[in-house]
């Protein structure tokens, strides 16, 4: 029957995956918006634990909550909970002190280290064509970082020069997590790869509680919101938790070969966001990294799609390139 559905109404699979992104952008600007309070730890806890709700009520209307929550490869959803959840304080960081647009743009470099971690974790065998898209994209991805990468920096820019640097790692993780993703769906119930990695990130956070007083360092010092900030956080939880649905339900109604290019959508909501709600305008390097990195991606895909390799399943249950989980 799913097969059926994707065929039939790839207009139905579009309009949800581009309403994803925009609920993805409109989830990291509300986390923006708290992160000059809240540290990242916090953070992703608020944006794992409130998206529960959602996707328990989404479980139940699927009927997966008797079946789809027996998990077969225990350890594998624990490393997909620690690659991702530590992906998501990452980008969280970044977002603090990098405009929305620039950490969208870094974010697109996911998939050239798919390809590299495809070829040596998986043993895909990655031809010079895929290997020349992601030299592209890698490309973009160092014209985007380069004005952060300067030697005479004040503490202002070399504060931004982490972030960036933390984005990117973000970048590798949810690579990483990509290619669990690909083991998982061999045993693995969809439902159960959603809500294991949002249970785990949910503890997995919840563990840097003491650690902010322990340590004394300011990045894991959980604080008492505001109840405004606290409403951010709760909303950016929420509406993340509806973004995942959307993401996973798209793939019901398209291909993800046929969807994927419309991720990089998300840089222009990204931009509009950013724009109205921080006053952020993309840069020209920017622009033109990401227009690199664009480029690669898609060549990834249209080779991808010309090999038959299907990554449908696996894209259901990780977010769409350069968005924050």
């Amino acid at each position: 029957m799913a097969q059926n559905m994707t065929a039939n109404r790839p207009g139905t699979a579009i309009t949800l995956r581009l309403c994803s992104l925009f609920l993805f952008m409109v989830m990291a600007a509300l986390i923006k918006s708290a992160s000059e309070t809240v540290p990242p730890p916090q953070a992703v806890f608020f944006r794992s634990v409130f998206a529960f709700p959602v996707i328990i009520l989404w479980l139940w209307q699927q009927h997966d909550l008797r079946t789809g929550l027996i998990p077969q490869n225990f350890v594998g959803h624990v490393w997909r909970g620690i690659f991702g959840t530590t992906a998501m304080a990452l980008t969280f960081g970044g977002l603090g002190l990098l405009p929305l647009p620039e950490v969208t743009a870094i974010g697109y470099a996911t998939p050239m280290f798919t390809v590299l971690f495809a070829a040596v974790l998986l043993g895909e065998r990655v031809r010079l064509f895929r290997l020349s898209a992601v030299a592209l994209g890698l490309i973009g991805v160092l014209i985007v970082l380069a004005p952060r990468l300067s030697l005479e920096a004040d503490a202002v820019t070399r504060t931004a020069t982490i972030s960036a640097l933390m984005v990117l790692a973000a970048s590798v993780l949810r690579a990483l997590v990509q290619i669990h993703v690909r083991k998982l769906v061999q045993t693995e119930h969809t439902a159960a790869i959603v809500f294991y990695f949002s249970l785990t990130a949910t503890c997995l956070s919840l563990l840097t509680y003491p650690l902010g007083e322990l340590t004394g360092w300011s990045a894991l010092d959980w604080i008492t919101p505001t109840w405004q900030v606290a409403g951010l956080m709760v909303a950016a939880g929420m509406i993340g938790g509806i973004a995942q649905i959307l993401v996973t339900s798209s793939l019901r109604f398209g291909a993800a070969s046929m969807l994927a290019p419309f991720d990089y959508s998300s840089m222009i909501f990204a931009s509009l966001i950013g724009w109205a709600v921080f006053g952020e305008l993309p840069t020209v390097a920017i622009l033109t990294g990401a227009a690199l990195v664009i480029a690669g991606g898609v060549l990834i895909i249209w080779r991808e799609r010309q090999l038959g390799l299907d990554r449908s399943k696996s894209k259901a249950n990780v977010p769409p390139q350069g968005t924050p989980e």
